[in-house]
């Protein structure tokens, strides 16, 4: 198989590419007449705050909010869980998460242990799915937080995000849902699942630039802001404003990513993320099933591609996973990612740690040719003997 002229790209788990048609249009116009929004009264400071309000606006509509106010605009879902762990927990608190949470969770999670916080982690399956009644069971009284990720981006696991909800709801626990895998891809709606918080990056499934996330808080979260400074807003007084989305957005925000947020929101909208998902399921079940006949490849998660998201993590027997996506890049021009994918944790769980695991991960634009494509060049290397 020849290496193709125009890379297929299949690491959308890592950011989505291409982007829909007219979101790098609305970022060259942004860029091109981009006021300041909400500081200033002139044409293009207006402008620019009708983009963020239009953005805010489809953001509600996708998640089911009755208040585009509680979605917060963020750099990424990285800032997002940052500004929910570290603005709910306080020491003395409990927090309960899972195995196979990426670092960004994990991570702030362990500088609130250092600052008195007690955390569980309740152990993942050998699929790297979780069990709510496990969770459930975690839970005790002093719980503050429960962090659950919506889907491993390692195992592809879709986890029982409504039970755990459930669970912490009925223990007066807070909850807080890392989309980061599913927002734009698996329909979440924040009236059907009524989580506390809920963080997701603009530029994965929601198809959106890179700079770009947001966190959702319901109405009673009392959330410390983590960083304070100018809203534009009650500029009178030296204390942050006290509500949403001010008390947490500080400082110019990046209205040029946003407006292209805005469209791809749009689009995903008029696509339906219903209509996603089905295409994400087709392609699953293709990649699943032609990779459990090719001989020494390991494919990890969940079998059924309804358990699970568009993310596939794959060993090859007796080689580095490093070199296979390197290989796979070099001769046959497929981008995928090897290694840990920054969540340790997901990989002790599935037993691949340190070496980590290739990841293949199509978005709403692969095409079954691409998938057969890859599925080729994954049995010439699996069949080589470098």
């Amino acid at each position: 198989m020849p290496r193709s002229t125009v890379p297929i790209y299949l690491d959308n788990a890592a950011t989505s590419l291409p982007k829909p048609g007219g979101v790098a249009a609305a970022v060259a116009a942004a860029i091109q007449r981009a006021g300041n929004p909400g500081r200033s009264g002139h044409a293009l400071s207006i402008r620019s705050a009708r983009d963020l309000f239009h953005a805010r606006e489809k953001l509600a509509e996708l998640f089911g909010g009755a208040d585009s106010s509680r979605f917060v605009f963020t750099e990424n879902a990285t800032v997002a869980l940052n500004l929910a762990i570290k603005g709910l927990l306080r020491p003395g608190d409990h927090a309960v998460t899972t195995s196979v949470e990426h670092n960004s969770v994990t991570r702030p999670l362990r500088r609130m242990q250092e600052a008195g916080v007690s955390v569980t982690v309740v152990p993942a399956d050998s699929t790297g799915a979780v069990s709510a009644g496990a969770v459930a069971s975690a839970i005790r009284r002093e719980t503050r937080l429960v962090c659950l990720v919506h889907a491993s981006n390692v195992a592809g696991a879709i986890q029982p995000a409504a039970g755990v909800v459930r669970a912490a709801r009925r223990a007066g626990a807070f909850t807080l849902l890392d989309a980061s895998q599913t927002a734009g891809s698996i329909p979440i709606s924040v009236r059907d699942l009524p989580v506390d918080l809920l963080a997701a990056p603009g530029h994965k499934g929601l198809l959106g630039p890179q700079g770009t996330g947001f966190l959702y808080v319901r109405e009673g979260v009392p959330l410390v802001p983590l960083i304070e400074g100018g809203t534009g807003s009650r500029s009178e007084s030296d204390r942050q404003p006290d509500f949403l989305p001010d008390a947490l957005e500080s400082g110019t925000p990046n209205s040029v990513g946003i407006a292209g947020l805005g469209v791809s929101l749009s689009w995903l909208l008029r696509k339906g993320v219903e209509t996603v998902r089905r295409k994400e399921e087709t392609h699953l079940a293709v990649l699943l099933e032609g990779m459990g006949r090719i001989p020494g490849v390991t494919v990890f998660g969940p079998r059924d591609p309804f358990r699970r998201i568009s993310v596939v993590s794959f060993i090859v027997e007796g080689k580095d996973s490093g070199k296979v996506g390197l290989r796979l890049e070099k001769e046959f021009g497929i981008l995928v990612r090897a290694g840990l994918h920054c969540s340790p944790g997901s990989h002790r769980t599935l037993g691949t740690f340190p070496e980590g695991t290739v990841r293949v991960s199509p978005g709403p634009f692969t095409t079954r040719r691409e998938i057969v494509a890859f599925l080729e060049a994954l049995r010439k290397i699996a069949g080589s003997r470098r």
